[in-house]
């Protein structure tokens, strides 16, 4: 008798505890009542008739991923794999059709991605996929909201997160983009070198104008040193010619000790006697000499063969001017 008690206490306790379950949040569970849907409970403490009621299943309420991988081929006849992320997720209002109208989503989204992605790339070439990846995406969730809506599954978004070429193809493509730019490199090397050249030319120039402007002032200068040394003798009894010969001899020594200034100089003075100065003053002054005497006979020689010409009267004199008698 007191064993048949205390297994009559134990059942009923196993009745009443299997009457009781919990939902976890972000999830519900189907009940079935002999096998028929019977409700969906929600997340928090639920009772059902123990025995007669049993949890059919469990459904994820939160955000999934699902990862598909396709191998498909452009139009420009280059096979391409293209992994594409699909995050979905069961719509809380329709979990008796996520539950009992799919058996295996995952396998039906993964057909759905395949269809849309093998339909949309043939259409596109290489750099047009990359470049329209966000339009193929656009595409895969349009065609699974309208299939997998009726299932009770909401496509949050798809996203194409790799593109991956034949490793034949984008070698090629890196040496294309390598060989672009360094022609991009080379022109514009060859612009700079062009600006260095011209701002070189301009600076030679810049810097010719200016040393000739110097050395034209200097010997402005020197001239001008020259006359106001000459008048300066002049005025002390010194003549011309000794004055000249004292001023080329002064600067003849000039330019020995200038070129004696520097120890490491190898330049030679021919000569660097100091009959030098004056032997070069005597022959400037002969051929100064000699050119005076030229440029006084081409003188008298033009007056002889030029033609006189007759004069007018004027001022109311009618005296004739006679022409100037050949000498």
């Amino acid at each position: 008798m007191g064993t048949a008690f205390i297994i009559l206490i134990v059942f009923g306790l196993f009745i009443l505890m299997s009457s009781f379950f919990t939902v976890k949040q972000q999830s519900s569970v189907v009940i079935e009542r002999f096998g028929k849907f019977l409700s969906v409970r929600n997340s928090g403490l639920q009772l059902k008739i123990p025995i007669v009621d049993r949890i059919a299943g469990r459904v994820n309420l939160k955000i999934q991923q699902l990862d598909v991988i396709i191998e498909t081929k452009t139009k420009d006849n280059v096979f391409i794999k293209m992994k594409v992320s699909v995050q979905f997720k069961v719509i809380q209002e329709k979990v008796y059709d996520a539950f009992y109208k799919l058996e295996y989503p995952h396998d039906q989204i993964t057909a759905y991605v395949f269809d849309v992605v093998r339909a949309e790339v043939p259409k596109l070439k290489l750099d047009d996929v990359f470049e329209r990846k966000d339009d193929i995406a656009i595409a895969v969730k349009r065609e699974l909201n309208e299939a997998m809506t009726t299932y009770g599954y909401d496509i949050i978004n798809t996203l194409v997160t790799d593109i991956d070429p034949d490793i034949q193809v984008k070698n090629a493509m890196n040496r294309i983009n390598a060989a672009d730019r360094e022609k991009t490199a080379a022109e514009f090397e060859a612009e700079s070198s062009r600006i260095r050249i011209v701002a070189k030319a301009k600076a030679e120039a810049e810097s010719k104008r200016l040393q000739g402007q110097g050395i034209a002032d200097q010997r402005r200068e020197i001239a001008r040193g020259l006359v106001e040394s000459v008048e300066i003798l002049n005025s002390v009894g010194i003549n011309s010619q000794e004055a000249s010969a004292l001023i080329v001899v002064t600067q003849h020594y000039d330019t020995l000790q200038a070129i004696g200034a520097d120890a490491n100089s190898n330049l030679i003075l021919l000569p660097n006697s100091p009959q030098a100065g004056s032997d070069m003053l005597n022959n400037m002054v002969a051929s100064f000499s000699a050119s005076n005497q030229v440029g006084e006979m081409m003188k008298k020689n033009n007056k002889k063969i030029a033609k006189p010409k007759p004069i007018e009267p004027q001022h109311g004199y009618e005296d004739d001017i006679q022409p100037e008698t050949k000498e």
